[in-house]
């Protein structure tokens, strides 16, 4: 009897041997930014790049557990360690770069003004005395503010409530990464049938994971784990669910 508990023990020993866990990361997101992230019903992150990190990591040997996390601290939470990656429409610029460490990108973008139907604004000039709207602390608001064309700037806690003021008449435009602005004025229940695309910029740019500086080991990791998405048709799969 003793013979066979040993043996029984030894093959158990045998098999959690062959068998690792996955290595659990951290990854902050805020879910206010569809179709790349948001919440569905049950308070679950949602969206492209929460299904592309997920795959991304398994690919990598990583298994990834979404923290909802508001955007105007999620930097700060990165370089305070409460999380190990940021995976949330992050557009890599030179100077976060500087900051931060940036995976390969994995997904194209530029910038776009969303306006009423009805309404003519073609270029940045011809916004001169109206209010524009986007997200604090995004490239949108940069590129807007670099454009100095006249407008008045207002900043929100995220796009939606951009949106939701300017179908309601409280703003006159809103400017926002493509993804988004084309979700709101082709998509949105309640904001397709009210908003249009006006002109996009022609700046392209393009988004990547984000790391604590100095930690190059789970950006390579990353940047593997990317490959093998676009490899095996994980990426065209994704695009389709989420883009099309």
């Amino acid at each position: 009897m003793f013979r066979s508990l040993v043996f029984a023990f030894a093959a158990l020993l045998l098999l959690g041997s062959n068998t690792f866990a996955a290595e659990k990361i951290l990854v902050a997101s805020n879910p206010t930014w569809p179709p790349m992230e948001f919440l569905d019903g049950q308070k679950n992150i949602i969206g492209y790049d929460a299904d592309f990190i997920k795959a991304v990591a398994k690919e990598a040997g990583l298994e990834v557990e979404m923290r909802e996390t508001a955007w105007d601290g999620i930097f700060a939470g990165l370089a305070g360690g409460s999380y190990q990656l940021v995976a949330s429409a992050v557009t890599i610029t030179e100077e976060r770069k500087k900051a931060y460490e940036f995976t390969k990108p994995y997904y194209e973008v530029q910038q776009v003004v969303v306006s009423r139907k009805g309404t003519h604004f073609p270029d940045f000039a011809s916004l001169k005395g109206k209010l524009l709207g986007g997200q604090i602390g995004t490239t949108g608001i940069f590129v807007a503010e670099k454009a100095k064309s006249g407008a008045t700037i207002r900043e929100y806690d995220d796009a939606g409530l951009a949106m939701q003021d300017l179908t309601n008449g409280r703003i006159d435009a809103v400017i926002c990464d493509s993804p988004v602005a084309l979700y709101y004025a082709n998509k949105k229940e309640g904001f397709s049938d009210k908003l249009q695309v006006s002109f996009r910029t022609t700046g392209d740019e393009f988004y990547g994971f984000v790391a604590q500086k100095g930690n190059t080991k789970l950006i390579e990791r990353l940047n593997k784990g990317i490959d093998a998405v676009r490899a095996k048709g994980i990426e065209k799969e994704l695009m389709k669910k989420w883009l099309e």
